[in-house]
């Protein structure tokens, strides 16, 4: 832009803060039980905070490029229970997690054995509220032995289950997650089949799995067709996440979604089971979420570190005013 031209009030305030946005969705709580924080900023932390999101579960999951040794894992994996959980809680936001080895890196058979090795070193940690996500993306043999293989630890751990469904054949995918579940012993109520859309939900449900929506860009679901689904289904077990990684995401995709319900009609009611409650239900039989911990106000003090670390830099005041254009 121009040094002359007019700023608009669209310019100087993110679309994220329109406060007609905000204002729809004001006193309401959310709960996103899928969303990559690792690859986001603290920006986007202040943001889910500010539009109402009180607690997350992150995924463990591949970071857009293939891992070459075990160690890259198990700094990651520490990070999830550690730095993670820390930075979310200087912004109000109670940080759960899911541990696991995703589809996508099970291809690499010496790295998966090793993985397998470390994965029971983290599943039982504080904050860990299931196993995922795990499942099939090629849908390979190999993808096929690990996905087993992780089912039966989660089972031996008496943990959730997280699904990743493939983006390639999705409706056979789906059907094949879910009855290699059920071969290898889960209760289907253990387990949330993630990345759900029109082709897949009404099979999910009838067999008693969860069925979660990711709200993406272009490449997974809008939330004007989630809307139609929680028309069409009801809200038992169905929830809403962002999966918001690295790519075209939106952190925001969970408060977004029940702003839209709102104004399609949607009962604050049933709004709070599919971005709120439903999520809580499902991974709380981890026996790691405690309610009470994110439906009092949080209390944030940012001069507190993690191992020496905070997310402040130098002199840096924490900026409690998002939606002010002046930066200091």
């Amino acid at each position: 832009m121009c040094c002359n031209a007019q700023l608009t009030e669209k310019d100087l305030v993110p679309q994220s803060y329109d406060p007609a946005f905000l204002d729809a969705i004001k006193g309401m709580r959310f709960f996103d039980p899928h969303v990559h924080m690792t690859s986001r900023t603290t920006d986007d932390y202040q943001a889910m905070a500010d539009a109402g999101v009180v607690a997350i579960i992150e995924p463990a999951f591949w970071l857009g490029q293939p891992r070459t040794g075990i160690d890259t894992f198990r700094d990651y994996f520490s990070s999830l229970i550690g730095w993670e959980r820390f930075r979310s809680s200087q912004f109000g936001i109670k940080h759960y997690c899911t541990i696991g080895l995703n589809s996508k890196e099970a291809n690499n058979e010496k790295l998966s054995e090793q993985v397998m090795e470390i994965l029971p070193l983290f599943i039982y940690k504080e904050g860990v509220v299931g196993v995922g996500e795990i499942g099939f993306d090629d849908q390979t043999a190999l993808e096929e032995k690990y996905y087993r293989a992780q089912l039966q630890l989660a089972k031996e751990a008496g943990l959730p289950v997280q699904i990743h469904t493939p983006h390639r054949d999705k409706k056979q995918g789906t059907t094949r997650s879910m009855d290699i579940a059920i071969e290898m012993g889960l209760d289907p109520g253990m387990v949330i089949v993630d990345h759900n859309n029109e082709e897949t939900v009404k099979e999910v449900l009838d067999r008693g799995f969860w069925a979660a929506f990711t709200i993406y860009p272009f490449t997974k679901m809008g939330n004007e067709r989630m809307v139609d689904i929680v028309k069409q289904y009801g809200t038992e077990r169905i929830m809403v996440n962002s999966a918001a990684d690295w790519g075209i995401s939106d952190p925001l995709a969970v408060p977004k979604t029940a702003a839209l319900m709102l104004e399609r009609g949607i009962s604050k009611e049933d709004i709070e089971m599919v971005a709120y409650r439903n999520a809580i239900t499902a991974f709380a039989q981890s026996g790691q979420i405690n309610v009470a911990d994110f439906e009092r106000p949080a209390e944030i003090d940012q001069s507190l570190k993690f191992n020496g670390s905070t997310v402040l830099r130098g002199g840096q005041q924490p900026r409690p005013n998002k939606q002010s254009t002046i930066i200091r």
